[in-house]
């Protein structure tokens, strides 16, 4: 397929993007192509606060009551620092390569097509269900407010809104999560303030203090297990992260926006999460029953009991509140995400053709409706037969994230591999991961033994064959959907010499005309007005 070229003339201005995203020349052109309509500021906001949610919000609290305050806290500091790694190894490759579906076609184009098909599908499934994970929590949340109405209403109007954000314009998604992301990253500052205000006394009650790190069993009183059960819950709460690499394809700027967002997961990880969960163990005996309760019930989630510690009677509404468009932003992720990792399946011939359609508007519309449609019917198992269908979906995805995680920096590896081979220098790519292969190495190893290793308690007597086999059905599909392809397609694995660097970059210089504080999305210069406004609200943004 030709590559497509934008002149933008000026006076020393050219604009030359390579926007061919298949990966062999009977690919499928679509009459629209995706927009590049998320910003500087969408991206970075999603970079510091998308993933923020439930998993911190209420889970946190079961890391704290399994792991202790101190394992909970080395829980959560190890997770982070391999998410740290896994954003790295992704930036330096979207952001030489943006494009949507990011990871699943960097694995098929610089490692196995086996493998690119297994992680494409297995996080466009994660995503999927995620979906219908969200309408049934907001469900939830609603019936603590609403109980006159039928819980279903509540996720149907649900699933209207984030059909209507997804089906026009990316930047309804960019927007939706900018603001969302800013009341979640205000809650979080807002909660540490106060949590170390109460834990000082400085809030009018006793100087806790770290007394809670010297309970009978001390800091670790689970010892290694306790920290290891801790490793899953943190993956929950970090999950998500990698979207920033979906995001690099309809970015109006991927050369600045996508290295920008990377350095900042660091400040996230160590703020929002590490930080939170060193107050929650500071302030909230990790004996205290209701920290296990929290990760259903939100009048006991460890957000609300420490603002409760600092007399705010009114908290379990506040947090019911954050939580409801939390949720909310989670699903608009979840549509958006395996949208684009549908598109680039389709693609690469590994779903339908037709699901490769861009409207008008820059969306893959079929993508986004087919996604929707199997969120919702897997939302609607949770209503019959006591929630088992559900149940198992939700089991099916559990590790997803960490599969994903680990084929990114094998890909990252083969990537750097490839790109030395064909005599091209590091100087040349928009970002450089530091620290390789060191990195790819400790995600590989450390988010493989989680994997493996997350079951462990069903291999203890009593012995059940179905509690297995519902701990380890997600890797068990992986394995089948990486084994039947390889079986069924034969492809072979892609060689260094063979690797393609250029198919989907933009030149170098795009950055200098396309900068979003200055020109629109077609690189027509701002008026003075609006550029002075970009950049006043990109400093606060």
């Amino acid at each position: 397929m030709e590559a497509d070229k934008i002149h933008v003339h000026g006076d020393t201005t050219k604009i030359e993007m390579v926007s061919s995203l298949a990966s062999d020349q009977e690919s499928v052109v679509a009459p629209h192509q995706l927009k590049r309509g998320l910003k500087a500021r969408h991206i970075q906001m999603i970079a510091l606060g998308g993933t923020i949610g439930t998993g911190l919000f209420m889970a946190s609290g079961k890391a704290i009551n399994t792991g202790g305050p101190g394992g909970a806290l080395v829980g959560y500091s190890i997770v982070g620092l391999l998410v740290f790694a896994v954003m790295m190894s992704l930036g330096e490759m979207a952001a030489h390569i943006p494009i949507a579906g990011s990871f699943a076609h960097f694995a098929t184009r610089f490692v196995d097509p086996s493998l690119g098909f297994c992680v494409g599908w297995v996080y466009w499934a994660n995503w999927a269900v995620g979906v219908a994970v969200e309408l049934t929590g907001v469900a939830i949340i609603m019936e603590y407010w609403v109980k006159s109405v039928n819980s279903v209403v509540w996720s149907v109007i649900c699933l209207v809104i984030l059909v209507a954000i997804n089906v026009f314009s990316v930047k309804g998604y960019g927007e939706i999560e900018y603001w969302i992301s800013f009341v979640k990253i205000l809650t979080v500052i807002i909660f540490i303030i106060v949590g170390l205000c109460v834990d000082t006394g400085a809030a009018g009650g006793v100087n806790i203090g770290t007394s809670n790190f010297h309970l009978p069993g001390g800091a670790f009183p689970g010892g290694f297990l306790g920290v290891f059960n801790v490793f899953l819950t943190a993956a929950f709460s970090f999950n998500g992260v990698e979207i920033v690499g979906i995001t690099a394809g309809e970015s109006v700027n991927p050369h600045k926006t996508v290295p920008a967002a990377v350095k900042q997961v660091f400040y996230r990880i160590v703020l929002f999460y590490v930080l939170s969960i060193l107050v929650i163990g500071l302030v909230i005996p990790y004996t205290d029953p209701r920290l296990l309760k929290g990760a259903n019930d939100i009048t006991v989630s460890p957000f609300t009991l420490v603002f409760q510690k600092a007399g705010a009677a009114w908290a379990a509404d506040l947090m019911n509140a954050v939580i409801l468009i939390t949720m909310i932003s989670a699903g608009n992720s979840g549509v958006y995400s395996s949208s684009r990792t549908m598109l680039s399946l389709a693609e690469q011939g590994y779903a339908p053709r037709f699901f490769t359609r861009v409207n008008r508007w820059g969306i893959p519309i079929w993508s986004v409706l087919i996604s929707c449609a199997i969120g919702c019917l897997a939302f609607l198992t949770s209503l019959f037969g006591s929630g088992i269908v559900f149940t198992w979906l939700t089991n099916l995805t559990s590790v997803a994230g960490l599969i994903t995680w680990v084929v990114i920096s094998i890909t990252h590896i083969r990537f750097r591999q490839g790109y030395l081979a064909q005599g091209r220098s590091l100087s040349a790519l928009p970002y450089v991961a530091p620290f390789f292969p060191i990195c790819d190495i400790f995600v590989i190893v450390v988010g493989t033994i989680i994997i493996f290793g997350q079951g462990y308690s069903t291999f203890m007597a009593p012995i059940k064959g179905s509690n297995i086999v519902a701990s380890y059905i997600g890797l068990i599909f992986a394995f089948v959907l990486y084994v039947g392809h390889k079986a069924f397609r034969r492809p072979s694995f892609v060689k260094a010499v063979d690797m393609d660097f250029e198919t989907g970059t933009i030149k170098e210089g795009v950055f200098d005309i396309r900068d979003a504080e200055k020109v629109d999305i077609n690189g027509v210069p701002l008026p003075l007005w609006k550029r002075v406004g970009n950049k006043i609200f990109s400093i606060f943004a």
